[in-house]
């Protein structure tokens, strides 16, 4: 009597390749999210409107940038300098930690720097990370060679026709300063105009608004590593859990903060619904 074949093993095998290949698949597909939540940009527009604002800066637009930690998005840092072209800014804001201390490699800090300045001027403050590395002070003499302003506890006038806002830029507190004697360097001479502060570390807002700032830009937090819906960010440096200044803009005593949620990681090597951003700001007088 002839033997019937054993389709019951057939098919087990069957079914467990197809279980591996829908594991393979799903693993896949799951890497591929996480590669594009690190690395695929994404802007943000803000308008600022202010009846203090000079009527030459009606419709100036600002770019900011923060955290970069050294990353290279590609060989050229096309994918950033491209956006931040056809955005037209007037002028760039880079608010700190352009590179990371513990991976310091500054050659995709400078070669992005190098690509900005294509563009529009460039002002630089410097974050916690660049004082950690210890390479802070040769860092900010190649960045000035580059034609970058680097401001540390002072301030300058930005014109445009006859009127001017002013710009104030501190260093972070990693360099050992305190925040009074930072700012109190950075506000002298500044009454009475509109005054724009770059400063790395926005846990610190209720205190630049003791100095009567109309507009702070910030980074630092890196948008809480991950977003939820409803939440918002999970944790932050300085902040811990569910920070309050983690992205976005805040509102309070006459200021107003715009926290960036960067464009690298350092410690936490992972994004989550939290993807690198460019913020695009526009001013208008009321």
């Amino acid at each position: 009597m002839q033997k019937r074949p054993e389709y019951k093993n057939f098919f087990k095998v069957g079914v467990d390749l197809k279980k591996v290949i829908a594991s393979a698949a799903a693993l896949l597909l799951l890497l591929i999210f996480l590669h594009w939540q690190n690395n695929s940009i994404t802007e943000t527009e803000v308008t600022i409107v202010s009846e203090d604002l000079p009527a030459a800066f009606q419709g100036f637009k600002i770019i900011q940038l923060s955290d970069l930690h050294s990353k290279s998005f590609d060989k050229e840092q096309h994918s950033i300098s491209e956006r931040v072209s056809d955005a037209s800014p007037d002028i760039i804001f880079f608010t700190g930690d352009l590179v990371d201390s513990k991976n310091y490699d500054e050659k995709p800090s400078i070669k992005l720097m190098e690509k900005l300045l294509e563009t529009a001027p460039v002002v630089f403050v410097t974050g916690n990370h660049e004082w950690w590395s210890g390479h802070h002070q040769d860092l900010e003499e190649k960045l000035i060679e580059l034609g970058v302003t680097v401001l540390q506890n002072e301030n300058m006038q930005v014109k445009r026709g006859n009127e001017a806002l002013v710009l104030l830029g501190i260093d972070d507190p990693a360099s050992g300063l305190s925040l009074e004697e930072m700012m109190d360097s950075a506000s002298k001479g500044t009454t009475g105009k509109f005054k724009v502060l770059l400063a790395h570390r926005p846990e610190r807002f209720p205190e630049y608004q003791e100095y009567q700032i109309d507009l702070i830009f910030s980074g630092h937090a890196h948008g809480g590593q991950v977003r939820l819906p409803f939440v918002g960010g999970i944790a932050a440096p300085d902040q811990g859990f569910l920070p309050r200044y983690d992205a976005g803009v805040f509102r309070a005593g006459g200021s107003t903060l715009i926290v960036n949620r960067g464009l690298g990681n350092s410690i936490i090597p992972q994004r989550l619904f939290n993807r690198p951003e460019i913020v695009e700001v526009t001013l208008k007088s009321q």
